[in-house]
Order: structure tokens, then C-alpha cells, then sequence
């Protein structure tokens, strides 16, 4: 697991609570921010797989 997995799970969860709070107070702009670093979370975790799957040692022949 690299260090995008860990950015990317925080960012995802981050924007879930901050797109919460937007919902919550009818924040419109809190909402939409929110569901942008959801994203961005997932590309960071999308990042850490290709980074895993480039590291990983290849099996002998």
C-alpha cells in the first residue's frame, strides 16, 4: 500500500463529511466541493493501484 492509498481514503472521507455539512446547512458550494475531493480521492487511490502494480516483483519464468 502506498502513500496515495492512505492521501486518497483520507481525501474520499474528507469530502463525504464536507458534503455532509453542506447538505446539512444547505450549503450548495460545501456540497459541491465535497463531491470534488471525493474524486480527487479516488483518483489519488487510483494512483497508489498503478504504483502498486508497477512495484510488484514479476514471477519467474
Amino acid at each position: 500500500m502506498t502513500d496515495e492509498h492512505i492521501k486518497g481514503t483520507i481525501s474520499k472521507a474528507e469530502g463525504k463529511v464536507e458534503e455532509g455539512l453542506g447538505k446539512l446547512t444547505g450549503n450548495r458550494e460545501k456540497q459541491v466541493h465535497g463531491k470534488a475531493r471525493q474524486v480527487q480521492g479516488d483518483a489519488q487511490k487510483g494512483l497508489g493501484e498503478i504504483q502498486d502494480a508497477v512495484r510488484k516483483p514479476k514471477p519467474k519464468a
